[in-house]
């Protein structure tokens, strides 16, 4: 087998990356007019579908398939399932390339079957561990794929006026991945690198907290889906940003700037906490652009906390020292500053707007082109130590 498909980090994770770098530069180029606009829904909507169902679907899966066995003990898919499995997302990319080429229910039915697949595998890997806290995370991936189908319910023509709705859910569900995934793993990863820098300094949060993070950003989406754009979305929205930033208060995040594996973490869960307020506060009529929220959540938590757990889970799945490849630091500056231009961008006007959402796609897009070119020998080659995976 070759080692690409021994674990599913490998293939999602090159194609997250590959396809973040490819996307976002076509919706800068369809934003400015230099290509023409896909044959699916209105040009905004396509770039939000592919942004989420495309890029972070692929994230999600490679980090999922990977944690999971390692979670429960059993078996990780690979090889030809693996294999099929990756086909199918990129079946469902062609075909929201190239909608006009196709029938709409065909694009549909190619589209919507990689998450239901996916949950799929997921459930039969956490299913009868006991480990209850896991069949959430399947069920999160499960409501993914129904939101997905009522995206494209617009296009059926079955539906009026629910892709964007679907896809505001979508962003809030990814979201929630973080928030849980984020919670899990970066309080022990920090209090792992403190100790091998030789910091004395206790990560700790109250019990509470976490619960009552993970309810609020629950209780957006939920809010986001019945009442978008109000009193009662924009209460939750700052009530969970409160939450996420009260559950940083003891991971020592000041203290982490030593390790960029660490902080990139840190900064991911900080674009959470912002994007929380900035929809809060919008939602509670300031004058705030909706998109400015928005694009903190997805450019700036989304990209950044992907950016960073694709540079780590790498690392110790193929048996290396947890140490960035020299210039990686590179792609968390790129991957930052254009979260920052591309919010900046819904608060800007005039020709300043153009100019900045492209320095925005430009930079972004860098981020996860470098991320390809240092990290495909370590995807596509056999673990250093001669183990399997």
């Amino acid at each position: 087998m070759h080692p690409l498909w021994r674990r599913g980090f490998r293939p999602f994770f090159m194609a997250a990356a590959l396809y973040a770098g490819f996307v976002v530069p076509v919706w800068t180029a369809v934003w400015r007019g230099w290509l023409p606009a896909t044959a699916w829904l209105a040009p905004s909507l396509w770039h939000a579908h592919e942004m989420l169902f495309g890029f972070a679907a692929a994230a999600v899966a490679g980090f999922l398939l990977t944690s999971s066995p390692v979670w429960t003990g059993r078996p990780a898919l690979a090889g030809r399932p693996l294999m099929a499995l990756v086909a199918l997302w990129a079946a469902g990319r062609a075909a929201m390339l190239a909608p006009g080429a196709l029938p709409v229910w065909l694009v549909a039915v190619i589209d919507v079957a990689f998450l239901p697949a996916l949950a799929l595998v997921l459930a039969r890997t956490v299913w009868g561990t006991g480990q209850r806290r896991n069949y959430g995370v399947v069920a999160v991936v499960g409501v993914l794929a129904v939101a997905n189908a009522a995206a494209h319910a617009q296009a059926l023509g079955l539906c009026n006026g629910s892709a964007p709705r679907a896809l505001r859910f979508a962003v809030d569900l990814i979201v929630v991945l973080i928030v849980v995934i984020g919670g899990r793993i970066t309080p022990p990863f920090t209090a792992n690198a403190l100790r091998h820098l030789g910091i004395e300094a206790p990560v700790r949060q109250p019990r509470w907290v976490g619960p009552l993070a993970i309810t609020a950003v629950v209780l957006v989406a939920v809010a986001d889906l019945l009442a978008p754009r109000s009193f009662v979305s924009g209460a939750a929205a700052c009530v969970a940003g409160a939450a996420v930033a009260a559950r940083m208060a003891g991971w020592q995040t000041l203290r982490t700037w030593r390790d960029p594996l660490v902080w990139s973490l840190h900064a991911g869960m900080a674009w959470v906490a912002a994007g929380l307020l900035l929809v809060g506060v919008g939602d509670l009529g300031q004058t705030i652009v909706p998109t400015a929220g928005l694009h903190a959540l997805t450019a700036g938590a989304m990209g950044s906390m992907i950016l960073a757990v694709m540079t780590r889970v790498p690392l110790g799945h193929t048996g290396r020292p947890l140490i960035l490849p020299r210039g990686a630091a590179v792609s968390y500056a790129l991957v930052h500053a254009g979260a920052v231009a591309r919010v900046a961008t819904g608060l800007a006007g005039g020709t300043l707007q153009g100019t900045l959402l492209l320095i925005a796609g430009v930079l972004w897009a860098a981020a996860f082109w470098l991320f390809a070119a240092l990290y495909a020998p370590i995807l596509t080659r056999a673990r250093v130590d001669g183990k399997d995976g």
